[in-house]
């Protein structure tokens, strides 16, 4: 059976629940990105393919100014020196100089195309994992917590898009590392072997370090994504912290998560400078191979100083080519971490959707508005109904074949002690949570998606704990529809949600900024505001869950009051155990242990139920 968390920390890891998982194929996902963009992509590949296989002809030229200096020395001191050979050496310095410079202008067009495609494709897969969190169907429910998953957006994507930058160079160290060998091979093949093999052989021992690489590359990432989360905990906390006054107990385990991750950090640099520094010091390694081997044929003139300067020359790039490909397979490994870990994130998403095409708008005019989805289709409501919707947390609590019907126009009332389901029973119907049973029908229509269905204009929610952004209330309530009525529509949900007084005690406002989750405003503006914001969407069927626990008496009556008088008819599912509400619902539905044992009005519950008697008893406001 299919359990839900009790908060996103509590969440089951699908890693460890699903050991079969399949792995992800980072090739084919590379492939499907790189082909977002073909054109770019390939001239790229053409333009950092030129500026990385230049420098064998400034090697070959190089090499070849030697050659004819040493012709023109030997002709010079036998007295046979003449204008040409010395013009001779006077050209292959200008096709050096010339080839200098064109790499130059290479690499000015090159690293222009290169960061339109670092940040296309960068836009393209964080796009690509916000859109599935939020458009996705079914409840999208983060599988750990708030700042893991901004790590991902962030250092995963900057990951895969880096890994790019490997594939554009790829071409060039190809040509490159062909061009070399080839020149190499034909002044002395056995040179060029015996100075290749250990180039070859690093890259062997780069390729059997893969494992290690991806785990050191993978604890890494997990302790740095610890340190962000308790630190953004610790914010969240402070007051309670200090209250206990356990700032040095927080401090220590902050220190302990940190030095963690500095041991994770770096044994994950400290493997990759080693690949690095052992592939730097083979260059030293190759050129001394270079002067072993040609001793003896510098004697006797087989091996001349041109050909020496070839082989200096192209050792040192073509070292840094074989440590590329070496890197370049670490790289590999390293970025299948990353699909990994955003795979996770999005957890029943198709492979491909993190590089799914899709249009990106990067070059729409300022101010223009970017294409919106198309609002879902209007249908008035008549009746819903539920039918034995269960959804269960991993202790075993949670609601159980909870049934019910709500017609147009009644204002029901989820009541119940605490810890009796009722939250879990909303959003469980909105479909904020995953369900293990039950199914919803709208208008005698069955509801497939109602993570998807349950949004204005059909429906609009107030959670118990609302969330507010570090903006303007304006903002806040309005959430960016804006148009010619959203004047009019703000007043009369501002009024409604009994927020007049309260403009006139902020200092700017509408304009007032409310701080990181509303920090700025007391509990009972939070919860007025967050009503305001969800009666501006007109919604048919309005969701309170428990709004008016931070609101006196007379503030929420006069809530219930305003929005019956001017919203007559409007269908409410109230999640609240206080008087003012209970008064004023057609019908109550009681739970008891995550089961709605009993449903009617006020005075028929109270006749025939103890458990409605003790809460009724137990609310002394009047």
């Amino acid at each position: 059976m299919t359990t839900l968390p009790q908060s996103n920390s509590a969440q089951p890891n699908p890693a460890q629940s699903n050991p079969a998982r399949p792995a992800v194929p980072t090739l084919a996902l590379m492939r499907r990105l790189f082909a977002y963009d073909p054109g770019l992509f390939g001239l790229n590949l053409a333009l950092w393919g030129a500026f990385h296989s230049a420098p064998a002809l400034f090697s070959y030229a190089v090499s070849e100014i030697f050659t004819r200096l040493s012709v023109f020395e030997k002709l010079r001191i036998g007295g046979q020196a003449t204008g040409g050979a010395l013009t001779a050496v006077w050209v292959m310095v200008g096709v050096f100089a010339a080839a200098r410079l064109a790499r130059f202008g290479v690499f000015q067009f090159a690293f222009q195309a290169f960061v339109r495609l670092w940040y296309i494709l960068d836009a393209l897969v964080r796009r690509n994992l916000l859109g599935y969190l939020l458009l996705a169907p079914g409840s999208r429910r983060l599988p750990d917590t708030p700042a893991e998953a901004i790590s991902r957006f962030r250092d995963d994507v900057e990951d895969v898009a880096g890994y790019t930058e490997v594939w554009i160079d790829s071409a060039g160290f190809v040509l490159y590392t062909a061009v070399a060998l080839t020149l190499m091979a034909r002044v002395d093949p056995l040179i060029t072997l015996v100075v290749c093999a250990p180039l070859l052989l690093m890259v062997l021992v780069v390729q059997r370090l893969s494992p290690t690489i991806r785990g050191y590359r993978r604890r890494m990432r997990e302790a740095t994504a610890r340190v962000t989360d308790f630190v953004g905990e610790t914010f969240a906390a402070v007051s309670a912290v200090k209250l206990s006054g356990r700032e040095g107990d927080m401090v220590a385990h902050l220190g302990g998560l940190g030095e963690t991750r500095r041991r994770a950090a770096l044994k994950d640099v400290l493997l990759t400078e080693l690949i690095k520094g052992v592939n730097s010091n083979m260059i030293a390694v190759a050129t001394g191979l270079v002067l072993l081997l040609g001793a003896s044929r510098f004697r006797t003139g087989g091996l001349s100083i041109g050909d020496f300067v070839l082989f200096a020359a192209l050792l040192p790039r073509l070292t840094g080519s074989m440590g590329f490909f070496g890197d370049m397979i670490a790289r590999h490994r390293r970025t299948g971490v990353s699909f990994e870990r955003m795979h996770r994130l999005l957890q029943d998403a198709p492979l491909d959707s993190i590089v799914e095409h899709h249009p990106l708008h990067l070059n729409s005019p300022e101010g223009e508005a970017l294409p919106l989805p198309p609002a879902p289709q209007a249908t008035a409501l008549e009746r819903l109904e539920v039918s034995g919707l269960s959804a269960l947390y991993t202790n075993g609590r949670g609601v159980q074949e909870a049934s019910f019907t709500l017609l147009r126009g009644e204002f029901v009332v989820v009541t119940g002690r605490i810890g009796s389901g009722k939250t879990t029973l909303l959003r469980a119907l909105l479909g904020l949570i995953p369900q293990t049973a039950g199914n919803r029908r709208w208008n005698g229509e069955l509801i497939d998606d109602p993570a998807s269905f349950f949004v204005p204009p059909r429906s609009a929610y107030t959670a118990q704990l609302p969330q507010l952004f570090s903006e303007t209330l304006r903002e806040n309530v309005l959430m960016g529809q804006e148009d010619e009525h959203s004047g009019e529509r703000l007043a009369r949900a501002l009024r409604l949600a009994v927020m007049d007084t309260d403009l006139n005690q902020l200092a700017q406002g509408l304009g007032t900024p409310v701080g990181a989750r509303g920090v700025k405003l007391s509990g009972g503006q939070v919860q007025r505001a967050a009503v305001a914001r969800m009666l501006a969407r007109d919604a048919d069927l309005l969701v309170f869950d428990d709004v008016s626990s931070a609101l006196d008496a007379a503030t929420e009556a006069q809530l219930w009051a305003g929005l019956f008088a001017e919203r007559a008819g409007a269908t409410c599912l109230v999640v609240s155990h206080r008087r003012a509400a209970l008064l004023r619902a057609d019908r109550i539905l009681l739970l008891e242990h995550g089961r709605v044992t009993d449903s009617g009005k006020l005075g028929e519950l109270l006749s025939r139920s103890a458990e409605m008697r003790a809460l009724w008893a137990e609310d002394t406001v009047s």
